[in-house]
């Protein structure tokens, strides 16, 4: 096969297309002829969503990355995710349109000073979030999403100490939930979820009155103390939809309002603004990286590909698998 090096090094940007290419056909095509199937996370791009086989939050992905047999799966998310769909799907090949496709709260928990601190406490039982590298999860018991947190920790009997990682926004918010004083908490956060302003929700909220405030567990304590809800992106989606509220104040990522107005058109979605008021820090710069055009480069050439060894996929799977059969 001719592949342009540049596509061969990264696989998206630097290749020249034919402008004339209709790129939601194209990748419908290449979808048929490779049976492919496309996962794509809620923060995506509309136009991503629109193209994807299946749309959801990290639970979800995660279920339907565990029960897909095809032999090609493109992820339009982050390569966190993209690398649990491969633990998860060893035998498909697993393809993520982006490799700067990173995380930021992933990010925060590096592997060396993470296993220096599960280290230090060798009795506590160590619950990850599935926001973090394969070689964190490979130091865990068991991963749990914000959907399945509360299950999550209520699984482990209360006397057994806990490290709960890497947010620490949404490890605080379930302790005080599952009223674990013994749980070691992780200094890690989402860049996009710690930015959301109080203030600027009060003002928001003072412009729309009768609207309900809504907001992710990976927020800062003062932001849900505040919120008339509290959930997943999975669990604000069903909220906007069962609740008879005409209006919502959304705090976490904007891509979720796609879902949203695709749900209940006639309702109005404003996004919960950030501290500051220069930056667009609702938005993920990472989930925003995938592009109709790196998709068709990367099921053309079938790269960039996700790989993870098979003694790392086998240490990783195991808290995952313990987190599927709670969830």
């Amino acid at each position: 096969m001719n592949i342009d090096k540049n596509v061969e090094k990264l696989g998206f940007i630097d290749a020249e297309l034919d402008p004339s290419l209709n790129l939601v056909d194209e990748i419908n095509k290449l979808k048929e002829q490779k049976q492919a199937v496309i996962l794509a996370h809620y923060y995506q791009p509309a136009e991503i969503q629109a193209i994807a086989d299946f749309v959801g939050d990290s639970l979800a992905l995660s279920q339907r990355a565990a029960s897909l047999n095809k032999p090609i799966i493109l992820f339009a998310g982050v390569r966190f995710m993209a690398e649990t769909a491969k633990i998860l799907a060893p035998h498909s090949k697993v393809l993520l349109p982006d490799l700067n496709a990173g995380c930021s709260l992933a990010d925060s928990c590096d592997y060396e000073s993470f296993r220096r601190f599960v280290d230090q406490y060798p009795n506590h039982k160590v619950v990850t979030y599935v926001n973090t590298t394969a070689e964190i999860k490979s130091l865990s018991y068991v991963c749990c999403t914000s959907s399945n947190a509360v299950e999550v920790v209520n699984s482990i009997p209360a006397n057994e100490p806990i490290i709960f990682a890497p947010d620490r926004n949404l490890g605080s918010y379930i302790q005080r939930l599952t009223n674990r004083p013994n749980m070691l908490i992780w200094d890690g956060a989402c860049h996009v979820h710690d930015q959301f302003s109080v203030k600027r929700i009060l003002e928001l909220k003072q412009q729309h009155p009768t609207a309900k405030v809504i907001a992710h567990p990976e927020c800062k304590q003062p932001v849900l103390l505040i919120a008339d809800f509290v959930g997943s992106t999975a669990q604000l989606l069903r909220y906007t939809q069962e609740c008879a509220e005409t209006d919502f104040i959304v705090a976490t990522e904007v891509g979720i309002l796609t879902e949203m107005m695709r749900a209940n058109p006639s309702k109005n979605y404003i996004p919960a603004p950030p501290d500051d008021s220069t930056c667009a820090c609702n938005e993920c710069a990472y989930m925003k990286l995938t592009t109709l055009k790196k998709m068709y480069l990367t099921l053309k050439y079938e790269l960039p590909e996700i790989n993870v060894s098979a003694e790392m996929a086998e240490l990783a799977r195991l808290p995952i698998e313990r987190m599927l059969k709670i969830s």
